[in-house]
């Protein structure tokens, strides 16, 4: 579960204003079919819940550059790498030894046993023998991560001609997939898309809640039911709500679940093939949320969500300084799918499209 503090009234509504240029109440609500039964649309509560998500009570102060923010939330890889490297670098030749434990410390790291292997081997080529600064370390180390995360830092894109544009996000239990949503609603609508959400995860009464509220400080229409409902009819429901208002984004929510669970991962299938039968090429996106500070764990959620859901691209949270960042390092050589953005705080303004070169420098602790 993502804990959220509670929001202050007087600067959500002065940040919507410079945000989307009017009223967050303002928002248009999906008109249903007159033949279909009305589904429940979040009101505009009086008060957030204890666990809402809050807007960065920054907003009246300079805000951080966003290279900032990635280096403290990369700092425990980061600086764990550096003392590291330091350690075994300083006056010390560059052999056999310094190697090994080169390759030992990204493995910790959670780089990747291959990962950890290619960029040892690079570093050894042309300097085996010889002094070696840990700044050259950092140096090829940063290039050679940059070069796995390359090819996958790519920023989602929404394909034009489908309306609703159906976006299923998923992942386990706590990993911020609600808080995730809640950003990319705001995102969207900063660019001047209709958008609209679906509260799916019916298991917990606080996800219902937490959408409710990011639908509220994003101006967004959410579909939702009471909780104990049926996910798949949600969705359902959701679909037919968005193709009745036109609407261009409609973002899924999915109840957490363990990728070990097999009868919750059916339910997931479930909601796919209700999904399907409205619109045989929904979703369009398949977003998987992955915890940073989980480690290793990532690859089996990767594996296990990729099969059930056919995962299309990635988003990466809580990069909030106790992260262990190297296990996208990992990730992305394994499998190969897009990194779409990270997120390094719980504010709405704290999820930024992935950008391959920035992650690398900054999990090595270099300067931008």
């Amino acid at each position: 579960m993502v804990d959220e503090s509670k929001s202050d009234e007087p600067k959500k509504s002065g940040f919507f204003k410079r945000l989307f240029g009017r009223e967050e109440n303002a928002a248009p609500q999906p008109e249903m079919p007159p033949s279909e039964p009305a589904v429940p649309v979040a009101p505009v509560a009086s008060a957030p819940p204890a666990e809402a998500p809050a807007v960065p009570a920054s907003l009246a102060e300079p805000k951080k550059k966003w290279w900032q923010r990635l280096r403290d939330g990369l700092s425990r890889t980061s600086s764990k790498l550096g003392r590291g490297i330091t350690d075994v670098f300083t006056k010390r030749k560059l052999d056999g030894a310094t190697l090994e434990e080169l390759e030992d410390l990204l493995i910790q790291a959670d780089l990747g046993v291959d990962t950890a292997a290619k960029i040892t081997e690079t570093l050894g080529k042309g300097r085996y023998g010889k002094d070696i600064a840990p700044e050259e370390v950092r140096s090829v180390l940063s290039a050679e991560i940059e070069k796995v995360l390359e090819p996958v830092a790519h920023p989602l894109a929404i394909g034009a001609g489908k309306a609703p544009f159906v976006i299923m996000v998923v992942g386990v239990n706590g990993s911020g997939k609600t808080t995730t949503i809640g950003k990319l609603a705001a995102k969207f609508r900063a660019e001047g898309r209709s958008v609209m959400l679906a509260a799916g995860d019916t298991f917990r009464a606080a996800a219902i809640e937490q959408l409710k509220v990011w639908g509220e400080r994003t101006g967004t229409p959410v579909i939702a039911r009471e909780q104990g409902s049926d996910a798949a009819g949600l969705a359902f429901d959701a679909m037919k709500a968005a193709q009745q208002a036109r609407t261009d984004i409609l973002i899924l929510d999915t109840a957490g679940r363990l990728q070990n669970k097999t009868e919750l991962m059916a339910e997931l299938e479930k909601v796919l093939r209700v999904i399907r039968k409205i619109d045989p090429d929904a979703p369009h996106s398949v977003l998987l949320v992955l915890d940073a500070t989980t480690g290793q764990n990532a690859i089996t959620q990767v594996e296990a969500f990729g099969r059930t859901a056919g995962v299309t691209g990635l988003v990466m949270t809580k990069l909030d300084g106790t992260a262990r960042g190297g296990i996208l390092v990992a990730v992305a050589a394994r499998f190969g799918l897009p990194v779409h953005f990270i997120g390094v705080g719980e504010g709405i303004d704290d999820l930024e499209p992935f950008a391959a070169r920035d992650f690398a420098r900054a999990i090595v602790g270099m300067d931008d």
